[in-house]
């Protein structure tokens, strides 16, 4: 650096590379590394130009890998240095955003022995997790794969992933080693993508013909060294077409304040090292590695990377990796020409084959080896005892909830060695709250038994799938309602009575109107055709109506009219029957919104988060909430009730109500519906790979019957039936029959325009002159009457109440006495003259 240097290619070390770029930044000497660690930044150093895939990518990439194969716990094995901890730094955080993470970090010192190695796997290998990443360099990496074998650590359910250093090493050899080969069988690598490019393969070509050369392979790190170098030489031809000179002066910074020369002083500052770093990072062409281009944070446009799976003699491409659409099979140069895509649905690779030859995915993780069984918490329970107890058997509790979690574990393809450990003092219920809590704080790795799922909970812990249905009801004590003399108006509400009634005597009426003028039943003195519209409206009730219909508008709206009647009647003698034959109970409190709206006091379970949840969701107040600590406090504030110093109902969850009722032989109900839905689960630490398997064992617990079998041994009893049959619920109401009103009312509407129409025209052609009149003037001297003087409402009442038949007739002699009028007209006009 003494000498008048204008650019600096390396190194590849990232240590080496953070100490340089400070000397760089002082010279204003544009850096181009090949270093990878993410930390290394141009916004750090600002002539720092990385010309290789930033690792940052790369443990990203990881990151997919492990969230496309669904395992959550990763161990990271790597080389304490500067790039081994920034890189699984970057890891941990990828990992985060994917609900992964790392469980453990192991890390060894640059210059480790064979026995720090061995005494770091054993130590991974007693934990859980069994997806290793190793980013480390190659001469270490073998060592570790070598000891890994010797432990038993490269057979079936172990997952082996490494960074690029391993793919970098064996495309840099002519030739492997069997035996080296046979240690890195089913290892999943990644390597930096270049493209298969004609340039790519003339390149590969024209080294082979090299002679003197090492190795007549190389690898990426080569490829994006070669086009480092043209960047280099690209960038000084635009530089110095531009006009761009080189020149050098001294920094006063580089001496100190006597002015006496540093061991720097003798280095002098590029003057146009500013210019020539913006040339750099604006360089775009086609190199051997692919599209040279900087982004706006210097790193290289468009990273991506193999993802390899090494067997038998070398490796096989199972899928890609780039920034631009995640994980997939086919090549990143095809989809850059699409639209990005990294929805989870479009993340494929092709099948590996796993370390032992396994072509089943593995688990991810085991139970760790290290003698410690699983620490289950398990709630004393003073009340329902029948879901869960304290025992005096091996595992020192028993239940409902116990036989399921047991049956579960059974069902997993691997031993779960746990104790259970009761959670309370046996004098009350323990607060469940504090129990999940407890699960956070790791102070016990499980809880066991009636443990509710809420969403606060679902927020801190990992849940199974529900293995018992639950959701809050309310109960409370109930009467029976004894039948009356008036029993026989309960099926209809009073408005469904009232509109009955209603279009009874419409419907009598409209049917009266339309048979009034053809029919002779429908005529007569007043007094006698009102009983005839009454006696007709309410006969149809039952069919008996003697009057026969002979209109066709009357029996259009006599067929809707009857229809109505019979859904009407068939639904009263439902209704009545149901009233008369079957127990009817009744109760003060209808539901939680009118057990809310009273005053009364209500009684919850010790340790529910109903107690919670009647606060905080449905604002009651908590002076009004009593704690019922046994069944016999149940009964009792019931019993009580709320003006003897008990409850008017109790909030409680839904299996716990059922046991109760049975074991009180249903003296009491539950009343109104389910106002929440839930259910029991098994809850764990957050990520516990046990709860999905648990989850997947309880699925065919239920679907083989087992869980019924368990449910029927231990809470199969009386089964009350609930409170839904309460007299005002099983009356039929309006809005259940509108739409049958609706459309007869339409029927006698139209029915009674198409009637009125007809009369209308019928009256413009009747002429009512009176009955006596035996001389008739002449047409040409006589005016019309119509036109000469109004006709009265009793005429046009007298002309409607006349029978069809006589309107018919007078109309047909009118138009006969018109024709001969019109005749001897025309007879008595004279003839023209010839």
């Amino acid at each position: 650096m003494e000498k008048e240097v204008i650019a600096a290619i390396g190194p590849q070390s990232s240590g080496i590379a953070h100490v340089i770029s400070h000397v760089m930044n002082e010279l204003q000497v544009p850096l181009l590394s090949f270093a990878t660690d993410p930390t290394l930044s141009s916004l750090q150093y600002s002539y720092f130009l990385r010309t290789v895939p930033n690792d940052h990518f790369q443990m990203h990439a990881i990151a997919d890998v492990v969230d496309y194969f669904g395992w959550k716990e990763v161990i990271a094995i790597f080389v304490d240095d500067d790039n081994g901890r920034n890189g699984i730094s970057v890891l941990g955080d990828a990992l985060a955003k994917k609900r992964a993470k790392l469980t453990y970090k192991a890390a060894f010192s640059p210059g480790a022995n064979s026995s720090e190695i061995d005494d770091l796997l054993v130590s991974v290998n007693l934990m859980e997790a069994r997806v290793f990443v190793v980013h480390v360099n190659p001469d270490t990496g073998l060592s570790i794969f070598s000891k890994a074998k010797n432990l038993g650590m490269m057979v079936g359910g172990y997952v082996w992933i490494t960074t690029d250093w391993l793919p970098s090493f064996l495309d840099s050899s002519d030739s492997v080693n069997p035996e080296t080969m046979d240690l890195i069988q089913g290892v999943v690598a990644l390597r930096h993508h270049t493209a298969d490019s004609d340039q790519k393969k003339k390149f590969a070509s024209r080294w082979k013909n090299f002679k003197n050369v090492e190795t007549s392979s190389f690898n990426s790190y080569a490829l994006y060294a070669y086009d480092t170098i043209w960047l280099l030489a690209r960038a000084l031809d635009l530089y110095f077409k531009d006009g761009g000179k080189i020149t050098f002066s001294d920094d006063p910074r580089l001496r100190d304040t006597n002015g006496s020369a540093l061991h720097l002083s003798s280095m002098q500052v590029f003057d146009q090292g500013q210019k020539l770093f913006q040339t750099l990072i604006g360089m775009n062409f086609t190199g051997l590695s692919g599209q040279i281009q900087f982004d706006s944070e210097k790193n290289l446009g468009h990273p991506a990377y193999d993802v390899l799976n090494i067997g038998g003699t070398g490796s096989r491409t199972v899928g890609y990796w780039s920034n631009y659409s995640g994980l997939s099979v086919v090549t990143p140069e095809i989809l850059y020409s699409k639209p990005p895509n990294t929805s989870t649905s479009t993340q494929h690779l092709y099948n590996v084959i796993w370390p032992g030859e396994m072509v089943t995915q593995p688990r991810g993780w085991v139970f760790p080896h290290n003698g410690k069984p699983l620490q289950i918490v398990v709630p004393y329970r003073v009340t329902f005892k029948e879901f869960v107890h304290k025992d005096k058997g091996p595992s020192g509790v028993k239940g409902y909830c116990i036989d399921v979690f047991e049956a579960a574990i059974d069902l997993l393809p691997y031993a779960v060695p746990h104790v259970y450990i009761l959670y309370g003092d046996g004098q009350r219920n323990p607060s469940f709250k504090n129990l999940v809590n407890d699960v956070v704080a790791n102070k016990y790795d499980a809880a066991v038994g009636d443990v509710t799922i809420t969403t606060n909970r679902t927020r801190i812990v990992d849940f199974t799938q529900p293995y018992m249905e639950s959701g809050l009801v309310v109960v409370a004590p109930i009467k029976e309602l004894k039948s009356s003399a008036w029993a026989f108006l309960q099926p209809f509400t009073l408005q469904m009575w009232c509109v009955t009634g209603v279009f009874f005597l419409f419907v009598g009426t409209v049917v009266w109107i339309l048979e009034h003028r053809h029919n002779p039943e429908f005529r007569g003195s007043p007094r006698q055709q009102l009983v005839t519209v009454f006696w007709f409206s309410f006969s149809t009730m039952f069919f008996a109506h003697r009057e026969n219909t002979m209109s066709t508008l009357g029996r259009l709206v006599l067929i809707f009219w009857l229809f109505v009647v019979l859904i009407i009647n068939s639904s009263y003698t439902a209704s009545l029957t149901s009233i008369l034959t079957v127990r009817q109970l009744s109760s003060g409190i209808q539901g939680i919104d009118s057990l809310i709206a009273s005053s009364d006091p209500i009684g919850v379970q010790d340790g529910s988060f109903a107690y919670s949840y009647l606060i905080e969701e449905l604002g009651v107040l908590e002076s009004r909430l009593r704690i019922l600590k046994t069944e016999d406090e149940y009964t009792s504030a019931l019993e009580k009730g709320p003006q003897g110093g008990g409850v008017a109902g109790i909030v409680d969850e839904l299996p716990y109500v059922e046991l109760f009722l049975s074991n009180s032989n249903c003296v009491f109900r539950t009343v109104g519906q389910e106002f929440t839905k839930g259910g029991w689960g098994f809850a764990f630490q957050r990520d516990s790979p046990l709860a999905v398997d648990l989850s997947t064992a309880i699925l065919q617990l239920s679907e083989n019957g087992e869980l019924q079998r368990i449910h029927d041994k231990w809470l199969s009893k009386k089964v009350c039936s609930s409170q839904s049959n309460q007299a005002d619920d099983s009356q039929l109401s309006l809005k259940s029959f509108w739409g049958l009103f609706l459309i007869c009312a339409v029927a006698c509407f139209l029915a009674l325009v198409a009637f009125f129409y007809r009369v209308y025209c019928q009256f413009r052609r009747y002429d009512p002159e009176p009955e006596d009149q035996e001389i008739s003037e002449p047409e040409s001297v006589r005016p019309s009457r119509r036109t000469l003087r109004s006709v009265s409402f009793r005429d046009l009442m007298t002309f409607v109440d006349r029978r069809e038949s006589e309107i018919k007739d007078i109309l047909k002699r009118k138009s006969i006495d018109s024709k001969k009028h019109q005749g001897q007209s025309s007879d008595a006009q004279p003839s023209s003259p010839v």
